[in-house]
């Protein structure tokens, strides 16, 4: 992965974060979060 499109990435990532934050307060965001801390849960138990 090119540093081009490594910044092309994560402009995409920040501007979908901000455009949930201004349009649907952060919810969206909030249950990413969650269910990514669930994953990491599940994936822990079958360690």
């Amino acid at each position: 992965m090119t540093n081009r499109i490594a910044l092309g990435l994560a402009a995409v990532i920040v501007l979908g974060a901000a455009a949930d934050a201004v349009f649907d307060g952060g919810e969206g965001l909030l249950f990413l979060a969650q269910k990514t801390f669930d994953l990491i849960n599940w994936v822990a138990f079958w360690r």
